[in-house]
């Protein structure tokens, strides 16, 4: 079932993404002989070139996951003849309806693939950038508008999205599925598509100029949350070389998600099952793959508002996920690369519920245990007004930024650096500066990119920022290193010092970004292992 809470945090997808174009991918009509062609292991494709950059739309790298395919592991798609027109964006994958988060067309038929280049040459060699984008694991697509990757690419990268399969159709488990599984396990296929998309890059991306063995991994929420799981994941060793996390984190330290295991998100299957009239059907799963995708939501999400916590996720398994992210990371056991991974001032804007002084009060001792107290303390309210601002602080500190200070605390167990960020620009515009420096406004300086209710090109100060964070983005992707001429250094964060760099119109340094409430954060996490 759907959260209160990721309703809410839907609605900022809807606001960096009102305007979206879909269509139908790749198509062999209309291939324009001037256009440059590319070859990929499975056919050719042709592209346009759009102010000096290669821009190819809705490229498939896996077969439909359609019939038996449905709630499986992604296979090779079907190769081709023909040169197919790489010129409009594939079908988002099927998600809930919502007036406030519109990606137009959905198909179940939607593993596509976009890829912007500068390269004008095979042999060129960039860096590769490949985006995971965000949505709770149950919305959102890489086609979106803010994720068009042409500024970025003119930095010298390549820049690759891709779509993924999400909700009950990317991440339902059964026993019957883990049956019929070689390894024994289901769930996680959205996160064996991002393993399958890197893969396709390993195999295609030369043919656009990039460099296969300098690939990063770049993501914002449920995309930085999938950067750190693909970072511990034996199937994804070897698929890249660097790691940024936006506002992403490990939800095994967050309130009251820490029964993602194969046997409890097997049990939700059996119940979905059930509400979907297949459960004493003689062939569950054959019931099961009958039913329409849109079938499939209208049972997973009935009476969604109703319900708390994230439904449809990553589980650990013990094939994707050997254990907890968190346990592997603190092991050392992640894969050695470095990671730069911050949050932003104000993540809990988005989040937040009103409540009352009573409820909240409830609310912290279910959440906390023991430790209930102590979290009043350091975020008091004395009246219902109070509250939200105070629930807000609590979603920033204790959620989002004390796991980005774990990831780059943790990067010490191993060689590789680890850089920490605090996004803190708040938004000039009067219709979203009520909500501070909120979840997701960085994407729109990383990509240099708009949404009509706030816009980066009306400020100088808002340009310089894009810019900036563009080049440590990239310079973090050609060198494994922010830094770079005429930019303010990013020191490598180590838990002695405790120094992150600051983002906003000044380029600053800080020490100790909330501290008590990430040591908090921290104690209340390792008493609950």
């Amino acid at each position: 079932m759907r959260s209160k809470w990721f309703t809410i945090a839907v609605t900022i997808l809807c606001m960096l993404a009102l305007s979206i174009v879909m269509a139908a991918g790749c198509s062999s009509d209309g291939a324009d002989t001037t256009i440059k062609v590319v070859q990929l292991d499975s056919g050719q494709i042709s592209g346009l070139l759009e102010d000096g950059i290669w821009t190819y739309l809705g490229i498939p790298f896996a077969a439909p996951p359609v019939g038996e395919l449905r709630w499986a592991e992604p296979q090779p798609v079907e190769a081709w003849d023909e040169v197919l027109a790489c010129t409009e964006y594939g079908p988002a994958c099927p998600q809930p309806e919502s007036p406030l988060y519109d990606v137009d067309e959905t198909d179940e038929d939607c593993l596509y693939l976009n890829v912007w280049t500068p390269a004008e040459k095979p042999d060129e060699m960039l860096p590769v950038m490949v985006w995971i984008h965000g949505g709770g694991f149950e919305d959102g697509s890489g086609s979106l508008n803010i994720y068009e990757g042409h500024n970025l690419a003119e930095k010298g990268v390549v820049i690759v999205t891709f779509n993924y399969r999400l909700g009950p159709l990317g991440f339902l488990a059964h026993p019957l599925l883990s049956e019929e599984s070689a390894q024994e396990v289901s769930g996680n296929y959205g996160l064996l598509d991002q393993v399958f998309a890197l893969e396709w890059v390993q195999e295609n991306i030369g043919g656009f100029g990039g460099d296969p063995d300098n690939v990063t991994i770049f993501g914002e929420s449920a995309g930085g949350a999938s950067v750190l799981d693909l970072m511990v994941s034996p199937l994804a060793e070897g698929l890249f070389r660097g790691a940024i996390c936006e506002s992403g984190g490990f939800p095994a330290r967050r309130l009251g998600v820490n029964d993602n295991t194969l046997q409890n998100a097997e049990q939700r299957g059996v119940e979905f099952a059930a509400q979907l009239g297949c459960g004493q059907a003689e062939d569950v799963l054959a019931c099961m793959r009958e039913k329409s995708p849109q079938e499939i939501l209208d049972v997973a999400y009935a009476g969604a508002e109703e319900v708390e916590g994230i439904s449809y996720g990553p589980n650990i398994d013990g094939w994707f996920f050997p254990d907890w992210p968190t346990l592997l990371f603190e092991a050392g056991k992640q894969h050695d690369l470095p990671l730069l991974v911050g949050s932003n001032a104000d993540e809990g804007t988005l989040f937040a519920q009103d409540m009352t002084l009573q409820e909240y009060q409830l609310y912290l001792q279910a959440a906390y245990g023991d430790y209930a107290d102590e979290v009043f303390a350091l975020f008091p309210a004395q009246s219902d007004s109070e509250v939200k601002k105070a629930l807000q602080r609590i979603i920033t500190e204790m959620n989002f930024a004390s796991s980005a200070r774990f990831a780059a605390e943790s990067m010490q167990n191993v060689n590789s650096k680890g850089y920490l960020y605090q996004f803190t620009k708040k938004p000039e515009d009067p219709m979203a500066a009520s909500l501070g420096s909120f979840h997701g406004i960085e994407i729109m300086y990383v990509f240099g990119t708009n949404h009509d209710l706030y816009r980066i090109d009306e400020s100088e100060a808002d340009l310089a920022l894009s810019q900036t964070l563009m080049d440590y983005w990239t310079n973090f992707a050609k060198m494994g290193d922010p830094n770079g001429e005429g930019l303010t250094e990013w020191p490598v964060y180590n838990s002695e010092t405790d120094i992150n760099i600051v983002l906003d119109d000044e380029i600053t340094t800080n020490t100790g970004l909330y501290k008590e409430a990430c040591d908090l954060a921290d104690e209340i996490y390792r008493a609950s292992q």
